[in-house]
């Protein structure tokens, strides 16, 4: 049974990095019919809001991924500390009473003689009687759990093999100085008693798992699969930053227009080695959902390509599919004929505001030659309208004036909607009407 988690951070809005990372640990789990676990790491009490609380839910099913489990790490507290009380008590989790300023000076020194910065464990060699020294002059210790100096080695799902030496990396610190336990342990801790056997982090972790392997080890608990991405970065090559505002899934969402089928149809498969398509329907995305397609390169994540992905999401969609949308944009009258019109035109539902407004609502007609828009005006046809009267017009004028092809259609686009592009006019005609119609041809804002 595959059991998968994505444990977010409440200290802010989803990312789209996470939000990636909790894409595809999703269509993991769903592809091999497994568990899905959405864990919250909100130990930090003085970062975590239980305001970002609900957005991460809330984005997450805007995204369109349920959870089989909802976990909050500060519910865990107690079963934390009778873990980290075994670990102690075993001697793989030690404390040290550096401060922060006496740790800086030493990496500062291993740097500067080309040294990697590693931790030198002088608090291992200290004595009961130091110890109860540093504590007597205020000084609270901070936790570190003890690597072993052994291989370390794993295949990864999307690197393939992967190796350290214990001896290589830093002992990790677990504790901090004011006893609450940091993510390392906790995220260990979590994932063995809920069974998780597939982890999915970015590449940025890599370090990180090698010392959590052995902490799984440390607690005679069997080791997960893991999976690194790639991280992502900009069009421009730069990383992309959780803080980065308009990467954030509420400002793509509410101020992009970003439509979640299209957010989807890209993450699900940058980075991999199939092409970037838009596809509506997530079961098709777990149904091909293969780690073997992904690959090392860091993945590049482009609005443009994003925006594009999503004119041909609103391209292809229903007005049943748009309707909440219209509404959300203050178009609760629009109808399937306007949608029809329109679709084409935007690429996101949003847009259609414009046209609404140019169909409904007063303009500034352009005319560029009365006597044609005279012409065209006296032959309009009788209502009722329908998606015909467009050619029947159009035939009449063509035969009263001589005119054809550009010189007959633009300045009627011109006047109806004073804009040299957009929807097809047998489509928009019948929504203007025919009185505005008549106006604006007439040069009146109508």
């Amino acid at each position: 049974m595959t059991v998968v988690r994505f444990a977010p951070s409440p200290t802010g809005r989803l990312h789209v990095g996470n939000a990636r990372t909790a894409l595809v640990t999703w269509l993991h789990g769903r592809k091999r019919a497994g568990t899905c676990i959405l864990r919250f790491d909100d130990t930090d009490t003085n970062r975590s809001s239980e305001a970002y609380v609900d957005a991460i839910r809330d984005d997450l099913a805007w995204l369109g991924l349920d959870w089989d489990q909802e976990q909050r790490q500060s519910a865990r507290v107690d079963r934390y500390a009778d873990t980290i009380e075994r670990l102690k008590s075993s001697g793989r989790i030690y404390p040290c009473y550096e401060s922060e300023e006496e740790l800086a000076l030493k990496r500062a020194s291993l740097l500067s003689r080309g040294l990697p910065p590693l931790y030198d464990r002088a608090a291992l060699s200290l004595s009961a009687s130091e110890r109860q020294a540093f504590e007597a002059e205020g000084r609270s210790p901070h936790w570190r759990f003890r690597l072993e100096p052994t291989p370390i080695a794993w295949t990864d799902l999307v690197r393939g093999p992967i190796s350290f030496s214990g001896a290589d990396l830093s002992d990790p610190v677990v504790i901090r100085e004011d006893g609450s336990p940091l993510y390392h342990i906790c995220s260990v801790i979590d994932d063995i008693d809920m069974g998780v056997t597939d982890v999915v982090r970015g590449e940025d972790h890599v370090s990180n798992t090698a010392t959590h392997i052995q902490m799984f080890e440390a607690l005679d608990a069997p080791i997960p699969r893991f999976a690194h991405l790639a991280l992502l970065s900009a069009a421009d090559g730069q990383g992309l930053s959780k803080r980065g505002g308009s990467m954030s899934l509420g400002d793509l969402r509410d101020d992009e227009g970003i439509e979640p089928a299209a957010l989807r149809s890209l993450l699900a498969r940058i980075g991999t080695s199939d092409p970037v398509e838009p596809v509506e329907d997530i079961d098709a995305l777990v149904a091909t959902f293969d780690f073997a397609r992904f690959g090392r390169a860091t993945a590049r994540f482009d609005i443009a390509e994003l925006l594009r992905i999503n004119a041909r999401i609103v391209h292809g969609m229903s007005f049943e599919r748009a309707r909440d949308g219209l509404i959300a944009a203050g178009l609760p009258e629009a109808d399937e004929a306007f949608w029809a019109a329109v679709r084409p035109n935007i690429s996101r539902i949003k847009e259609a505001g414009e046209w609404w407004a140019i169909a409904k609502e007063p303009i500034e007609p352009v005319i560029e030659d009365e006597e044609f828009a005279h012409a065209a005006a006296e032959l309009l046809p009788p209502e009722p309208w329908t998606a015909q009267t467009w050619a029947q017009w159009t035939g009449a004028i063509k035969e009263a004036t001589g005119r054809k092809g550009k010189s007959l259609f633009m300045p009627l686009r011109m006047a109806l909607t004073g804009r040299q592009h957009g929807p097809e006019l047998a489509e928009l005609l019948v929504l203007i009407g025919r009185d505005r119609t008549l106006d604006r041809l007439s040069g009146r804002r109508a």
